[in-house]
């Protein structure tokens, strides 16, 4: 009898929460996106639920939001990702360690060399989440005046995976010798210069740091845009889908795979993961009453940022007991989440003020309820092309944590669509993903994956 169908599991750690209010809630740890001793708790956590990944978002900016909102938000502050995990790397053996970096402002061989380093002090657990950064503060603080436009973010993206990739494979995995007798250290010609020169890049290369353990670290992207979702077809292993309705699930699902098959990429190799917010009771009504005391603790203000944030236009003007006007202009900055939320807004009737509560905790895919519920709505978006897994939040920390690991994992073990073991030492390897060929030492590619 064929086994069944897998999840995959990463935990997007913000690294305390999406929901604006989680920091508030009664059991809840206030400072843990600063707080190294609780963010080591979570990762052994997650670890021991078999987890694939612990997914840090990071901003390059304080996110531009009013002042009245922004002082309620627990995110004007964090670790550096690619600070944190490899101390994370150091307290746990099989979790991967997935870490946010922008196209946009970062250097491409600072990117690669970090993300090698990450992967060689985890043995081979890093992934890189490939963003372009649309907050227009950010350029700001990396001596621009303006945000690059969205068609030319996602296009500099493109030049700049390959450069990282190409950096990636500068050494031959076979490339150090290490001769002790006769001093050779490594083989000259299992060395390659990359020399790019291309519209948005200049790099001459090679890589300071041997190929990475996994060859590349997985990438991971996260855009839902057409330019967004192209990119991912091309250059992404896993995608960090926004959730909502299965529907509009199954048909990203089978749009991304589509396009991967055109540009010649084997469709099971992209691992299609939407953003789950699970809320676990003993019952649905006692879930309920979980999600509305944390939606209590969201404030007017901050809920209305949120909205001006996706809309990409200020929503204060707005009257708050009326409906969403549908006349709003697109920017830049916002395309596929202005269309995410004027659908939510149509789709469930809502007003200004109810669409900013929503948004101002987390507006995206919510799993409510029991345990074996909330396996029976992962079950059902594995089974039929929805996902091949999700990126699961919680609503607080750590009890949401420990809610999903000691109650809903047993649960997916119990049916067979979730490890009991990690199959692998790698986050490619427990994802079922193949370790890729490097492209300047095919020969030696293929050998070190066999």
């Amino acid at each position: 009898m064929p086994k069944a169908k897998q999840l995959r599991l990463g935990a997007f750690m913000r690294p305390v929460s999406i929901h604006t209010a989680a920091w508030r809630y009664p059991g809840g740890t206030p400072d843990a996106n600063f707080n190294l001793k609780a963010l080591v708790q979570y990762a052994q956590t997650l670890e021991r639920g078999r987890f694939d990944a612990f997914f840090m978002a990071d901003h390059l900016a304080v996110l531009n939001m009013p002042m009245a909102a922004l002082k309620r938000s627990a995110t004007v502050t964090s670790f550096d990702p690619l600070t944190l995990l490899p101390a994370l790397a150091m307290v746990t053996r099989h979790l991967g360690l997935i870490a946010t970096a922008s196209t946009t402002f970062e250097p491409a061989y600072t990117i690669a060399r970090r993300f090698a380093s990450l992967d060689h002090i985890s043995d081979g657990r890093a992934g890189w989440n490939l963003v372009t950064t649309s907050n227009p503060d950010a350029a700001l603080n990396f001596g621009m005046d303006d945000q690059m436009p969205h068609a030319e973010r996602y296009a500099r993206a493109r030049e700049y995976f390959d450069v990282v990739t190409g950096l990636w494979d500068s050494w031959a995995d076979d490339a150090f010798i290490r001769d002790v007798a006769s001093g050779i250290y490594f083989d000259p010609d299992r060395l390659h210069v990359l020399d790019h020169k291309g519209k948005y890049l200049k790099v001459r290369g090679p890589l300071n740091i041997g190929r990475p353990v996994q060859g590349w670290p997985v990438v991971v992207q996260a855009g839902a845009s057409d330019a967004g979702r192209q990119l991912a077809a091309e250059t992404a292993e896993v995608v960090f889908a926004a959730g909502g309705p299965i529907e509009a699930g199954r048909a990203f699902y089978a749009d991304v795979k589509s396009r991967a098959a055109k540009a010649g990429r084997n469709p099971d190799h992209i691992k299609i993961l939407p953003g789950a917010f699970t809320i676990i009771g003993e019952s649905l009504d006692e879930a309920k009453e979980k999600r509305a005391r944390l939606d209590s603790l969201v404030n007017y203000d901050s809920g209305i940022a949120a909205v001006s944030i996706a809309l990409g236009t200020d929503a204060r003007a707005f009257d708050p007991d009326r409906p969403l006007p549908t006349d709003i202009p697109e920017t830049d900055a916002s395309k596929s989440g202005r269309e995410r939320v004027m659908a939510l807004a149509q789709r469930e009737g809502l007003t200004v003020r109810q669409l900013a509560g929503r948004l101002g905790g987390y507006g995206g895919l919510a799993m409510m309820g029991t345990p074996k519920m909330i396996a029976d709505q992962m079950e059902e978006w594995l089974v039929t092309e929805a996902s091949d897994g999700f990126n699961v939040m919680f609503p607080y920390l750590p009890g949401g944590l420990d809610d999903f690991v000691d109650k809903v994992v047993p649960e997916l073990q119990r049916r067979g669509l979730f490890r009991r073991e990690y199959e692998g030492r790698t986050l490619r390897e427990n994802l079922g993903l193949p370790r890729p060929e490097n492209q300047f030492f095919p020969a030696a590619g293929r050998k070190a994956a066999e």
